[in-house]
């Protein structure tokens, strides 16, 4: 299921994180964002009959009719699953009620999954920022990529 972030989860949310990035954000970062105006956090979980475990998350900032995935993490022992696409495909959802006339998100060029999941889901590359990700296997190029959602 997936449902919105509270509070309380953001420690258990900077842990996942943890596992998914070498620059990752801590329990400090992710309430400052949540504390944002326009963000918001969409958190996958297994069922709550089955006990409760953090699949993934989102988040996205939404300014002025444009928005932005900040992060999308999901678990190493839960990738390749339809987690993030289902994590994306709400995150968009939302973004449609809000009336958001376009997501944007970076994505390291490396990064094959995730650019097969974008392109999917309909984002087109509109840029790219060289050596942004100075923890890349690769050159560190970040491409910029968006999605029109009117």
């Amino acid at each position: 299921m997936i449902e919105r972030a509270e509070k309380d989860d953001l420690p258990d949310l900077a842990k996942l994180h943890a596992e998914c990035f070498k620059q990752n954000w801590g329990t400090a970062e992710l309430t400052t964002m949540f504390e944002q105006k326009g963000v918001f956090i969409l958190i996958a979980r297994t069922s709550r009959v089955t006990g409760q475990a953090n699949l993934g998350f989102v988040v996205i900032r939404s300014v002025a009719g444009e928005a932005e995935v900040l992060t999308i993490a999901v678990s190493p022992k839960q990738q390749n699953r339809g987690i993030g696409r289902k994590l994306m495909e709400a995150a968009i959802f939302q973004l449609y009620s809000d009336r958001a006339e376009a997501l944007f998100l970076e994505v390291d060029d490396t990064n094959s999954a995730a650019l097969k999941l974008y392109k999917k889901l309909g984002f087109k590359q509109v840029g790219e920022r060289k050596a942004y990700y100075a923890t890349s296997e690769g050159s560190g190029t970040a491409l910029v990529m968006r999605c029109d959602l009117l």
